[in-house]
């Protein structure tokens, strides 16, 4: 009897950890897209200018990416339980600040709290699912819920931002992470206690500065290139000095680190350093299928933001579902033939979506392809991400987490600085002899054929994985 207990008491601490690292990702992820429906409402009340009120997403979403490595690092020398109910508290506390906050300062001084908050929660709830879910099952299943709850934040943000802003205030977008965020941290200690509590070795002082700055500065750069050329001081400067700051921390953690942020080892691992490629160039694919359909469907079909929102659902749910049964596929058949499975999905359905007129409607011109899209997400990004993350000591786990994490993000930065002026560019070459929506779903029309593209690239590039690699 005794035994029995035992065995269903270690059952449920083992799904309460999954239900923690997965609510945890979908506040983070939540929290990168549901203030932009809030955002005129903020400008209004607070008195942003033009230029100031992108920063309260940019200044989130540059410290979440720029930070991740350390963070990932932090979480494998101090714990992960540590880290994750310390970046919970940042989360939570930063939270709070925006929600109360009476001038533009503050509330962008809240936002980039909010990021290093993140960007110490997305690799710790990565490490928790790698090493409390060793056997192959349990592991793509628990990959499978927490890639599925990350793309459920980033669809939920436009309906959740729109729906709160409407009944309640904007400032409820960041009070609701307040109680939410006591509850996780309540969880993460019960549902942690007694798991490894770190290395407690001196952290990597030269590469955390070079690390952290260089990814900082490279993705401040990339943001900036939104409003200038790619030549110009405002987006050369930033992208050249972190690229510097990068290469001197590859020199540095090759040669002289002592305990190294980044092991450059790790990378002698296939699964770790083609896993990473691939999610690299995975984040373009995300940037076309949610953030330019959405335009779509806004710019040209009429939507609002949040008819917008709700337009994406139901590729959402299918996300969502495919991905749970990718994660039960992923043990018997590897990771290469769902990548490729979810590739062909990728070149489908960006290929209907930059064919199908504007005007033949919803249905036919959005429903469709981005169904198809949808599944091909579920397929790859569960996928990849055990891929990225397998075989990987357990000490090292955080740093892996924060890596894929950093692969995945900075892939999405770099995508839509890509994907953004090849679409303005090809709209502006329309523009003379067409509608102003019609001239706008030209250029979102290359950007799908450069989505599928990317597509065919990650296909290629998935077949320098071990033949039979198993997550």
């Amino acid at each position: 009897m005794t035994s029995t207990n035992t065995v269903t008491q270690r059952a449920g601490a083992t799904w309460m950890i999954m239900a923690l690292a997965c609510a945890s990702q979908f506040m983070v992820i939540l929290d990168a897209s549901i203030v932009n429906v809030a955002l005129p409402s903020i400008r209004g009340e607070l008195g942003f200018t033009p230029t100031g009120l992108p920063w309260v997403v940019n200044g989130y979403l540059l410290t979440f990416a720029g930070f991740m490595l350390l963070g990932g690092r932090a979480a494998d020398l101090l714990g992960h339980r540590r880290m994750l109910t310390a970046g919970l508290f940042l989360f939570a506390a930063s939270s709070l600040a925006g929600g109360l906050a009476t001038a533009p300062e503050i509330l962008v001084a809240a936002r980039v709290a909010q990021g290093v908050g993140a960007a110490m929660l997305a690799p710790a709830t990565l490490a928790v699912i790698n090493t409390c879910f060793t056997e192959g099952h349990a592991r793509a299943r628990a990959f499978g819920a927490w890639s599925a709850a990350g793309g459920v934040g980033g669809m939920a943000g436009a309906v959740a931002g729109g729906a709160i802003t409407t009944g309640l205030s904007w400032r409820w977008v960041f009070l609701i992470n307040v109680p939410i965020g006591a509850a996780l941290i309540v969880m993460a200690m019960i549902s942690l206690a007694g798991t490894r509590t770190g290395r407690w070795e001196s952290l990597d002082l030269t590469g955390a500065v070079t690390g952290t700055a260089g990814l900082a500065a490279l993705i401040y750069g990339v943001m900036q290139s939104a409003d200038h050329g790619w030549t110009s001081v405002p987006v050369a400067g930033p992208v050249v000095a972190g690229l510097l700051l990068l290469v001197v921390f590859i020199v540095a953690e090759a040669r002289f680190a002592r305990r190294p942020m980044m092991p450059l080892r790790l990378f002698r691992i296939r699964g770790v350093a083609v896993g990473n490629g691939m999610l690299l160039l995975f984040g373009g694919i995300a940037i076309a299928m949610w953030y330019f359909t959405s335009l779509l469907l806004q710019n040209v079909l009429g939507y609002s933001a949040l008819q917008a929102g709700l337009g994406q659902t139901p590729a959402a749910v299918t996300f969502v579902a495919i991905a749970r049964l990718a994660a039960a596929l992923l043990p018997r058949t590897g990771v290469r033939p769902l990548v490729l499975s979810g590739c062909g999905c990728f070149v489908t359905g960006f290929g209907w979506l930059a064919q199908a007129p504007a005007d033949s409607g919803y249905v036919a011109a959005v429903l469709g392809p981005t169904l198809i899209i949808a599944v091909g997400i579920g397929l790859t990004f569960p996928t990849l991400m055990a891929a990225a993350t397998a075989d990987v000591p357990e000490g090292d786990a955080g740093t892996i987490g924060g890596l894929a994490n950093t692969a995945s993000q900075a892939g999405g930065s770099l995508g839509l600085a890509v994907l953004a002026p090849a679409a303005g560019a090809r709209a502006a070459m329309e523009a003379g002899g067409s509608s102003p929506a019609a001239a706008l779903a030209a250029g979102y029309d290359l950007v799908f054929l450069m989505a599928a593209g990317l597509g065919l690239a990650i296909a290629l590039v998935s077949f320098l994985l071990p033949r039979h690699r198993r997550a």
